[in-house]
């Protein structure tokens, strides 16, 4: 085969293939020369016609075939595989005529393929040749004759499969009856080719010695001859006997040459096999030609004996036998003395070398054979023989392997027999059989545990019993008598050796235990041994543990040094019943023996306590229980213990000495406390009750020792033998079903639960076989019935229930799970075992309590975890028993019933938990699972409607869940209500408890789930109201502002047990859910309604589904309460078309109302309230109708003033009342937000003083705001107020000449004052109330007021009269005003509700940059007195900060800077890190406003606390690794990305969906401002800061901000309006240059400042353009103060020009630089030189001087060294 991965000639696209030239050579037909085979001479034409000059044959093959014949004329193993299974499929798929044309070539194809080395190939030929055979059938027959002798050989392949597969080939081709007759008509072919594989072939001759390897060349050589000699003997098989003659002479030839004799002796043992088997067939078919070479069969065949291979011994063995039979004078050409004996010999004493089980069964019929020349003397032969095979059972191999020891057992027997049999009236040979074989044999089995074999035993048996027999019928004969006299002797040393191994204090336990076996087997008659040739009784050791293949066989534990025993059980029956079948040779010394061993073992119980003898003596008495026996044990003792007794039992006695000697001598060692293990000794009882004469005395006697004599161990023992035997249960069935035993059981029962109740402190074995007891009395059954009366099971299971009961009620004080744990032990064995028994009554009330305490959290129940995997297992196979008994389960079932009633009690109590609700699921999640296990399907439907609840039960659980749900509705406008029903509160309930709606509906659904899995149908559209109950759970949940802690853990816990409205819905069919659903909204409306939007929008529902329910609009008139919020509800969902309508049928009614009419829901508050929720979506278009409403409220007004609640006390107003004033309001502002044609003045007015008065409603009833309604009313007041102040605020000069002409100006000066004159005051009292989360419902109206007020404007800020609020001590340069100002507002910035802090930030906003001016006027009071000059921020703000930094130490403290802290929106925390931003961001809103000198002592300040270090670490904690705005890729791709540095941030109250952003992007807008303003402060933290973090900010800062403001610096300059005199700047975006360029007079001086990549922490650089006129030095004194303060001032680079202009100007102007730091303005104050020395009279600045002296330590003057003054 060409290499597969070897490199290609160029154009050669595929891998060579033999296969493929091949197919290449056929198709081109007469072009290419004739294409020879490779056969053994050049005339042969090989395998395959040639091409040239054989037309007519060639014809006659099919080109396909020829190509595959040549195939398989390849060396490669896989071509001619394939090709061989491609010539099958060729053969079965094409026409006869056309396989036909392949036959003549196929015979030299199989011969030589069907000896192929690989055996795949090999079996791929035999099955091919099958369906040639198929398809041809007789056309084969004219190439017979060459294929035969191979395929017979094909036939014997070592290789199985091929075998198997060449002998379905000879099956299709000949049928049994033929296959003779095909044999005998190929005869001599056959045994040519097979002569001549064995006489003429070599392994080189076979296989080509060239190309193929030895070791392949000689496997394929032995296969070949061991194949020859097979197909040889299968030859001889098949043939006829009238062919055999004809192949005489040929065999002749064959047996003639030595080379076939040497096969015996070959290395290969499968050749020697082979042979032996073809030896074996010669001598059945040709014996006469075998007797002919009789010197040549013998030697090969006896002298092998000793071949101890696996594969040959089978067939050598055969061919002994054979050769025996055959050749009479075998033993002529072969030593048998000195060759075949020992060998013979050595083999057997080697147990035969593994080979036990072929060899054994062999020596009886070699012995058999012998002549008697050859054993000669008799007797040593047969001893040496019988010694040999004995020796053989002694090895290991033999005593480990069951099947090898069986048969050497047997062989000796039959041996043994045989001899003795040969040899009657030899008394020599008899004895020596008997006293040198048997009894020596017995002795040592007896010894050795591993040989006592009950077959041995059985063996023995039987040979006795043939003795027997043959003495008994042959009784005069002189041989028979010689019989006896060996039966007499047997017996005679069977008891010799049977006394010693028992005569002895500390007797053998495996000794003892043999003679029991044995004197067991022996006592069986005849009969039984034939009956039972399988293993009857057998011993059994406690250290050896053999599988237990009998009931009554029991293995027994024993203790102490020598109590190993073994315990005997018998089928009495055989035992008892037959005794008289036994042969009177057998039963006198039998009996004698048994006595005597008794009697022996009874003195060693009395005199040494031995348990050994005990055991031994209890065997013996379960096995010869007779009178007799007892009565030698008592001996002529007195009668004394029995006296006491009452009467029946005292005649008993006397009659019988079984009885005497139950109750004087076995109550004594039954009684002995020491012995813990009395298996035995109820034995003894039991074998002295079965010489009672009938039960009842039996019952008399056990009922009598239950009274006191036995022990409840004892009893447990009774009954467990009784529950393992049918035999001893017959004997005690009165006294198990007698009222004496089940009285005493249920006193137990009592006692023992009672016990354990009070938790004695007995051990736990003292119980624990009490409990053994009662278990087995109530789980064991016979014949479908129970053990004991059943009247007594049900006082046993009732007496458990109850304590059961008791324990669930126990505290966990008190609790003992002992009791639990047993009863749970005996209830599951009663269950698991009461399979044809139906349950009882009181069963399944037990059965109910387990499952309750399983379905309780472990809280209540206080069982520890492995308990309650107990109780559930038992309950559940309980459930089991129950399900499948017949008949209709659920009317039957207590248990069903009850359970179904308890679980509906437990979820509609509300006393439930999470945990306790889980564990509920779980347990009805079993149960349900097991019901499904019923062949009943309607059970689990069933059960499911019975914990439904009804639809009052249903209503009543929907109105005890808290209303707080209605606070999210209202507020949203999704809902409108006129009337109070907030009654429940969670406050008011345990907060850990579960509304009973939910768990109803968690618990329902969940049993729904289960049964959807299963298709099983519900009736009643009970899915569906499940379903609809949960959604109502559910959403209310969903509604809910705070959800506590615990109701969060409920929808998790529904998330993970996976029910979900989608599975319930995938599962089941629940077409008319949504059908229910609206029937309840418009029914109910509230939370029915809000499901119906929540399922459309989740797309739960499609709005086609939902467009059938509202098709006709007339239906929701007139309006009720569940209408008007069904319509509500669908608002958002509605078509304008749809809408359209809706409104049109609202209008109408609005125009003619009573007073009452207007409140009521079917008037104007409903109408008006569906025509808001319309509005609400932008569907409106139409101005005139928002104006004829309009109209319609002014007439309203108009008519009935009293409803509009102006400057009112709302404390006598009815809810009907505040409704409608609600939704007029609401109409008002969205009016404001959606109408765009112009108002009249009048209208105006109606909307602002209408406005101002229900504001000032609203601040006057501050005390009702608990009241929902009330809080509503101001929210949607304040709404009102904040839509106007909006709509005012954003009005452009377009709009403002839309509107009438005082408008605006009375806007300003009347109502904005008046709103916030009322609202700042209210904002004040409004936060001084405890609850301060955002989200409570009572500061709902926080969100409005505080937007409201954040249109402020500033002067009416200023001029606000706020109660007087200052700080003692307080430094500051403010007015009071001012300052009350800030002291109000300020620490507002702390509270814990974002609008407030939203709102205060925007009012301070708009003061800060007016506050620097106080401190300005008061800056020369800052003078240069002071050394290091520093000045507060307002005080009022910087004492906020301070709190505010211990409260972030608090919250980010511990995390590291650099590390990301995601804050929780609306959190405790949030609001803390809000107020520090927002905080920050008016300092350095304050700081921007100040002048250059007030922003060095503001710096000073903040360097002197530290605060800004802070807040950058802080910020470095908040702002986000990549603080990009998450938008579309697409608005990414044609400009650079949007950052939280780029845009704006804006602070709305109203928007939260950006809440999560709100922090980092606060975070990130106060960064960039401390870096714009203060970029000196930032500089000096950042050089200062560790190596980790520096590198941090760095990364940061250059990859974000400072292109954003190096642009806007750059920008700046560009676009500044500061005209310089004297200098120009200018700027350069792409370089980020800035070019400064200064004249005066003749001196022209150029500066270029670069800004670096790090802006602004980086230092800029300044370098130099044109100079003119300047000194070099005084130029560079110029570039260094230049860069001085652009690194040192908190400005920008204008401000930094600036000054260095002003200082430059200075010294053009005359006045002298500080020599200190060679520069007229200080760098830092901006300060002139001052201060001056009275010696040299130089001037400094004064912080220059106030370092130089610090740093010196000196007090001298810089310049002339003279002290300072």
């Amino acid at each position: 085969m060409g290499g597969k991965n070897k490199q290609r000639t160029k154009g050669n696209l595929r891998p060579s293939n033999s296969g493929r030239a091949a197919e290449l050579l056929a198709k081109e037909q007469g072009t290419v020369p004739g294409f020879i085979g490779f056969g053994t001479s050049q005339s042969d034409l090989g395998y395959v016609p040639a091409i040239q000059g054989a037309e007519e044959i060639d014809s006659l093959v099919d080109s396909d075939f020829r190509m595959v014949l040549r195939k398989l004329s390849k060396k490669d193993v896989t071509t001619k595989l394939k090709a061989m299974q491609e010539f099958g499929t060729m053969c079965t798929e094409r026409d006869t005529e056309i396989v036909k044309g392949v036959l003549p070539y196929w015979p030299r194809i199989f011969c030589k393929i069907s000896l192929d080395h690989d055996r795949r190939v090999r079996e791929a030929t035999q099955q091919a040749f099958e369906k040639l055979i198929l398809k041809v059938k007789k056309h084969l027959a004219p190439y017979l004759k060459s294929l035969m002798g191979y395929w017979l050989m094909a036939q014997c392949d070592t290789y199985t499969p091929a075998a198997s597969a060449a002998k379905d080939a000879f099956e299709a081709a000949f049928p049994p009856s033929k296959q003779p007759e095909a044999i005998a008509f190929c005869k001599d072919e056959i045994t040519s080719v097979l002569q001549d594989h064995l006489i003429k072939e070599t392994p080189d001759t076979l296989s080509d010695p060239q190309t193929v390897p030895e070791e392949e060349r000689e496997a394929k050589f032995y296969r070949v001859v061991t194949c020859s000699l097979l197909a040889l003997k299968k030859l001889l098989c098949l043939l006829p006997d009238n062919e055999l003659d004809s192949l005489e002479e040929k065999f002749k030839s064959l047996l003639s040459q030595n080379k076939f004799w040497k096969y015996g002796k070959h290395s290969i043992p499968q050749i020697r096999s082979a042979y032996f088997e073809l030896v074996s067939a010669l001598c059945q078919r040709i014996p006469q030609l075998m007797k002919e070479e009789a010197s040549k069969v013998s030697p090969s065949v006896l002298l092998s004996i000793d071949d101890s291979d696996p594969i040959v011994c089978p067939a050598l063995w055969e061919a002994v036998l054979y050769t025996l039979t055959t050749i009479e004078d075998c033993w002529l050409h072969v030593n048998a003395k000195k060759s075949v004996f020992p060998k013979l010999s050595a083999v057997i004493r080697e147990g035969g070398r593994g080979l036990a089980t072929v060899i054994y069964p062999y020596l009886l019929p070699f012995i058999s054979k012998l002549p008697q020349t050859i054993t000669d003397p008799k007797l040593d032969f047969f001893k040496n023989f019988l010694t040999s095979v004995v020796a053989g059972l002694s090895t290991e191999r033999i005593k480990t392997s069951f099947s090898e020891c069986s048969a050497v057992i047997s062989a000796f027997f039959e041996c043994l027999r045989f001899i003795m049999q040969q040899n009657l009236g030899e008394e020599e040979i008899e004895e020596m059989l008997v006293n040198d074989q048997l009894i020596p044999f017995i002795d040592a089995v007896l010894k050795d545990t591993r040989l006592q074999d009950e077959q041995l035993f059985n063996h023995l048996a039987e040979t006795l019993s043939s003795w027997e027999a043959k003495a008994d019928v042959e009784k005069d004969d002189k041989k028979a008598h010689g019989l006896d006299k060996v039966l007499l002797n047997f017996w005679e040393r069977l008891s010799e050796i049977c006394v010693e191994k028992i005569n002895e204090p500390e007797a053998d336990v495996k000794s003892v235990s043999g003679v029991s076996n044995l004197l067991q087997v022996l006592q069986k008659p005849k009969s039984s041994l034939k009956l039972n040739k399988k293993k009857v009784g057998k011993v059994r050791f406690a250290d050896e543990l053999p599988e237990s293949n009998k009931e009554n066989e029991k293995c027994v534990s024993s203790e102490g040094e020598n109590s190993e025993g073994s315990e005997l059980m018998t089928e009495p029956s055989l035992t008892h019943n037959c005794s008289e079948l036994i042969s009177p040779l057998r039963k006198k010394p039998l009996e004698d023996l048994v006595c005597k061993l008794a009697m022996m073992s009874f003195n060693y119980v009395n005199e040494q306590k031995s348990e050994q003898h005990l055991r031994f003596l209890s065997t013996l008495l379960s096995s010869f229980s007779s009178t007799q026996v007892f009565k030698m044990l008592l001996g002529d003792e007195k009668q004394s213990t029995v006296k006491a007794k009452p009467l029946e039992i005292a005649r008993l006695a006397q009659k019988n000495t079984a009885v005497q000697f139950l109750y004087q001598k076995l109550i004594g060692w039954l009684n002995e406390d020491s012995r813990k293990d009395a298996g035995f000794l109820v034995d003894i009882l039991y074998s002295a009750l079965r010489c009672c004469d009938n039960n009842m005395e039996r019952k008399y006697i056990l009922d009598d020792l239950i009274e006191g004599d036995l022990k409840w161990n004892s009893i447990l023992q009774v009954i467990e033998k009784a529950c393992s035997s049918s035999d001893k249960h017959a004997l005690v069935t009165p006294w198990l079903k007698g009222e004496i035993l089940g009285e005493k059981l249920t006193a137990l029962t009592d006692h023992l639960c009672s016990k354990d109740l009070e938790s004695s402190g007995s051990s736990e074995s003292y119980f624990s076989e009490r409990w053994a007891l009662l278990s087995l009395v109530l789980s064991q059954h016979v014949k479908n019935d129970y053990l004991i009366g059943e009247v007594y099971v049900e006082r046993i299971i009732v007496k458990l229930h109850e304590t059961l009961s008791k324990g669930k009620e126990l505290s966990e004080a008190e609790n003992n799970d002992l009791s639990v744990s047993f009863i749970c032990d005996v209830a599951y064995n009663y269950f698991s075992s009461a399979k044809g028994c139906l349950l009882m009554p009181s069963s399944e009330d037990l059965l109910l309590t387990l499952f309750q305490l399983c379905a309780q959290s472990k809280e209540k129940t206080h069982l520890p975890d492995f308990l309650v995997c107990k109780l559930k297992n038992t309950w559940l196979s309980g459930v089991n028993l129950l399900i499948h008994q017949t008949g209709n389960t659920y009317k039957q079932s207590t248990f069903l019933c009850l359970s179904a009633l308890w679980l509906k009690n437990q979820v509609q109590s509300s006393s439930l938990d999470i945990k306790s609700l889980q564990v509920l699921l779980s347990a009805v999640d079993d149960l349900l699972n097991t019901l499904l296990e019923s062949e009943d399907t309607n059970l689990l439907g069933v059960y499911i409607g019975s914990v439904m609840p009804s639809n009052s039960e249903w209503e009543k659980m929907r109105q005890s869940l808290p209303m707080q749900w209605l606070h999210r509705p209202l507020l949203e406008g999704r809902l409108s209500l006129n009337y109070e029903c907030f009654k429940t509160d969670f406050k008011e309930q345990d907060t850990k408890k579960l509304p009973s709606h939910l768990c109803t509906s968690a618990l329902l659904s969940k049993m729904v789930l289960v049964a959807l899995k299963k298709e099983i149908v519900l009736e009643n559209n009970e899915l569906e109201k499940i379903i609809a109950e949960l959604l109502y759970s559910l959403q209310w949940y969903e509604e809910l502002d705070n959800p506590p802690v615990f109701l969060t853990g409920f929808c998790e816990m529904l998330q993970k047990m996976n029910i979900t409205y989608d599975n319930l819905c995938g599962l089941g069919n629940t077409s008319g859910l949504l059908q229910l659903l609206f029937n309840r909204s418009m029914e109910n409306g509230t939370l029915w309604s809000l499901i119906i939007a929540k399922l459309i929008l989740s797309r739960s529902v499609s709005s086609d589904e939902v467009k059938r329910h509202y098709r006709r609009k007339e239906g929701f008139f007139p309006l009720t309460e569940g209408n008007m919020h069904t319509i509500q509800s669908l608002c958002p969902f509605l078509s304008k078309e749809d809408k359209k309508e809706f409104i049109a049928q609202c209008i109408p009614p609005l125009l003619a109302w009573t007073k009452e009419d207007l409140c009521s829901t079917n008037g104007g508050f409903g109408h008006l309230a569906i025509f808001n929720s319309c509005l609400q979506t932008r569907s409106i278009d139409d101005g005139e109708l928002l104006h004829g409403i309009l109209k319609i409220l002014i007439s309203w007004k108009k008519d009935h003033e009293d409803v509009f609640l102006f400057s009112c006390n709302l404390s006598e107003v009815s809810p009907e009342i505040l409704g409608v004033n609600i939704e007029i309001i609401r109409f008002l502002s969205l009016f404001l937000k959606y109408c765009s044609s112009p108002l009249a003045e009048s209208e105006w007015d109606f909307i602002m003083c209408s406005m101002l008065a229900w504001l000032e409603t609203t601040s006057e009833n501050q005390a009702l705001y608990s009241v929902p309604l009330v809080q509503l009313f101001a929210c949607v007041s304040c709404d009102l107020a904040c839509e106007l102040s909006a709509f005012f605020d954003s009005a452009t000069p377009d709009t403002i000449g839309n509107l009438p002409v005082n408008l605006i100006s009375e806007w300003k000066e009347f109502f904005s004052q008046g709103i916030h004159s009322l609202l700042l005051p209210l904002l004040v009292t409004a936060t001084e109330s405890e609850d301060k989360s955002e989200t409570s419902f009572q500061n709902a109206m926080l969100k409005p007021m505080c937007e409201t007020l954040t249109y402020i404007p500033k002067d009416q800020l200023l001029s606000q009269k706020l109660p007087s609020r200052l700080v003692a001590g307080q430094k500051t340069n403010l007015p009071e005003y001012l300052q009350t100002l800030l002291n109000t507002l300020a620490p507002l910035l702390l509270y814990r509700a974002r609008p407030v802090q939203i709102a205060v930030y925007h009012m301070l906003y708009k003061l800060m940059p007016e506050l620097p001016q106080y401190d300005q006027d008061n800056l020369k009071s800052y003078g240069d007195e002071e050394e290091e000059p520093a000045l507060s921020p307002p005080a009022a703000l910087m004492s906020l900060l301070s709190t505010q930094e211990d409260l972030l130490e608090n919250v980010l403290g511990c995390i590291p800077v650099g590390q990301i802290v995601t804050i929780k929106p609306l959190s405790e925390d949030f609001c803390y890190v809000l107020g520090y931003l927002l905080t920050w961001k008016l300092i350095l809103t304050f700081f921007k406003a100040a002048s250059s000198q007030l922003r060095a002592l503001y710096s000073m300040y903040l360097r002197k606390t530290k605060s800004l270090n802070k807040l950058l670490y802080h910020l470095f904690r908040l702002m986000p690794e990549n603080p990009t705005y998450t938008e579309t890729a697409v608005e990414l791709s044609n400009k650079d990305p949007k950052t939280f540095f780029t845009e704006e941030l804006q602070l709305s109250i109203r928007e939260t969906s950006t809440l999560p952003y709100h922090i980092p992007h606060l975070a990130c807008s106060v960064y960039h401002m401390t870096l714009k303003d203060l970029p000196a402060m930032v500089r000096l933290w950042w050089n200062s800061s560790e190596k980790r973090v520096f590198n941090i900010v760095d990364r940061f800062t250059s990859k974000y901000v400072s292109n954003v403001l190096s642009f806007q610096e750059i920008s700046s300059v560009q676009t500044s309006t500061q005209l310089f005199n004297g200098m120009t700047v200018k700027a350069r975006a792409t370089t980020r240059e800035v070019m400064a360029t200064y004249t005066i007079e003749d001196i022209v001086i150029e500066l270029i400042i670069q800004l670096p990549s790090n802006y602004p922490l980086g230092s800029i650089t300044v370098e130099s353009g044109k100079r003119v006129g300047v000194a070099v030095q005084q130029w560079r004194n110029w570039m260094l103060q230049l860069s001085t303060y652009l690194t040192h001032q908190n400005g920008s680079i204008m401000e930094g020009l600036a000054l260095w202009k002003n200082n430059v100007d200075k010294r053009f102007e005359g006045v002298e630089d500080c020599m200190i730091c060679f520069s007229v303005i200080h760098g830092f104050n901006y300060s002139l030189p001052k201060k001056a020395c009275r010696t040299c009279k130089k001037k400094f600045h004064s912080a220059c001087l106030y370092k130089w002296f610090t740093s010196s330590n000196k007090s001298t003057c810089p310049l002339c060294r003279e002290t300072f003054f």
